[in-house]
């Protein structure tokens, strides 16, 4: 295979799976609530949602690409 062959195997891939990611649906497995979508400008629902599992253990994950 060449250099350009894997290159574009490559894209292929890359782009089927943000394609799935974004149209493979968002569901969750039976027993666990609905998934929380919220904005920068409205954190309600994830404040919501976290105090009212107040005696379970809560772990909040903020990731940043910088």
């Amino acid at each position: 295979m060449t250099r350009r062959q894997i290159s574009l195997i490559l894209l292929v891939i890359l782009a089927l799976a943000a394609a799935y990611y974004y149209y493979g649906g968002h569901s969750t497995p039976k027993g666990q609530p609905a998934l929380v979508s919220f904005s920068s400008g409205d954190v309600t629902p994830l404040k919501t949602a976290f105090n009212s599992s107040a005696s379970s253990v809560r772990v909040l994950v903020m990731l940043s690409p910088t």
